[in-house]
């Protein structure tokens, strides 16, 4: 399985993900070969090997370099991609990473690449790399494992060099599109071209969500029989109950996630205005961080309530637990959202969730109040029933917790489990 972070670093929801995907596949007896760019080595073991693919020279696949050459078709790609910037930010960071003298990926036979594992301007540089480390690890344990599972787009040029030197079969996992990260005249041609790749390449496509398997047929012309939704799930085990003291008896909703056009922070700040002109007892809080973090704090001040309205920057492990032990109230008002797995950990821990209609997660959650994104008075008028209405907020807490109870991993990597048996008996 080649992935691009595991807890407990992460940088969003995949590794949280990847890491649910293989205790729910131990669980169901499917052993797991973990790849990931750069372990640090405090990764739990216990339910897969983790492989360092920094600690993994480019060797050993074939007698020569021109062998390993001709069995894998590498496409070289330029590197100035800069994920999460602002238009007006691109070309800035462009001529920095200029200045700063980018060397090209060759090659390296016989060589170690040291991964940053991270999503930076060299992201793609370090993608291509990956794919190079990626066949050698394969063919290193080609007797260890019966298919190759490779998450998203960074890892999707990996598993195609594992399956070309292998033959062993392909599931790409897809958790967001090009779609999902910006407008459809925003879409990065080169991520596309990529994904696009990944999943033809693919003898199955895991997507995440009916919506996101939609994108990936009408998006991507992908065959509709080998497309096949597995939803996400939440883990419950490791969970500690926290217990916090307030500072203030004022009821906290919280917005958690990449401060990203895709996860919609402008439309939960215009309903943070509306619903503070109806009730002064509530603080907002802006968990997480992104290009747009600026934007929105000019937002909040611009509508003057900025002694209503908290940033916090990025939040990870306990720090979003103990976020979620102060929350009165959880939205996701996401434009474009392949699943959310945030609102199942807030139920998990209690929280009503309000969700938008524009995500994967609207699909499994019948306890989440859903409105559309752009609807700012709908979703002020959720945030202020929740508020103000101690019976709908339990019954949306109790209900809420008995569903996603239901969502774990050991039943979404059971369906995954049956595709790949379908993959290796094909």
């Amino acid at each position: 399985m080649f992935g691009w972070e595991f807890p407990p670093h992460i940088a969003g929801g995949l590794g949280t993900a990847c890491e649910g995907i293989v205790k729910g596949l131990a669980h169901n007896g499917v052993g797991v070969l973990f790849v990931m760019p750069s372990a640090s080595g405090d990764e739990d073991q216990s339910c897969a090997k983790i492989i360092n693919a920094s600690d993994v020279a480019v060797r050993n696949v074939s007698e020569t370099v021109e062998e390993f050459i001709n069995k894998v078709k590498f496409i070289n790609v330029d590197s100035s991609l800069v994920p999460y910037v602002e238009p007006s930010e691109y070309f800035s960071a462009i001529e920095k990473m200029k200045k700063e003298n980018v060397r090209e990926t060759s090659v390296g036979f016989g060589q170690k690449f040291k991964f940053s594992g991270k999503y930076g301007a060299n992201l793609l540089e370090e993608v291509s790399r990956y794919a190079q480390v990626g066949g050698t690890i394969a063919m290193q344990y080609n007797d260890e494992f019966d298919l190759i599972h490779a998450h998203d787009w960074m890892t999707y040029p990996a598993g195609i060099a594992a399956k070309e030197l292998t033959g062993k079969p392909l599931v790409v996992h897809v958790h967001a599109t090009s779609f999902d990260r910006g407008s459809d005249d925003m879409v990065d041609s080169r991520v596309y071209a990529i994904e696009k790749h990944g999943m033809e390449a693919a003898d199955r496509v895991v997507t995440v969500s009916d919506l996101t398997r939609n994108i990936v047929i009408n998006k991507y012309g992908i065959d509709p029989r080998k497309v096949v939704t597995v939803h996400n799930a939440v883990d419950f085990s490791g969970r500690d109950d926290i217990h916090v003291e307030r500072g203030v008896r004022d009821k906290v909703v919280t917005f958690l996630g990449r401060i990203t056009f895709q996860k919609g922070p402008e439309y939960f700040i215009e309903a943070a205005a509306k619903v503070l002109k109806r009730t002064k007892n509530v603080r907002f809080v802006m968990a997480g961080s992104g290009d747009m973090m600026d934007r929105a704090i000019r937002q909040v001040a611009r509508l003057g309530i900025s002694d209503r309205f908290h940033f916090t920057g990025f939040l990870r492990g306990k720090e979003v637990q103990k976020m979620f032990a102060l929350s009165d109230v959880y939205i996701m008002p996401s434009v474009s959202e392949p699943f959310g797995i945030s609102p199942l950990e807030a139920m998990r821990s209690n929280v009503p969730a309000i969700i938008s209609h524009q995500s994967g997660a609207a699909e499994v959650l019948k306890y989440a109040l859903k409105v559309d994104f752009w609807d700012v008075d709908a979703m002020a008028d959720d945030i202020y029933a929740l508020l103000q209405y101690p019976a709908l907020a339990r019954f949306a807490t109790k209900q809420g917790y008995d569903e996603v109870n239901e969502l774990k991993w050991n039943g979404a990597t059971a369906k995954l489990k049956k595709v790949y048996e379908s993959v290796v008996k094909q």
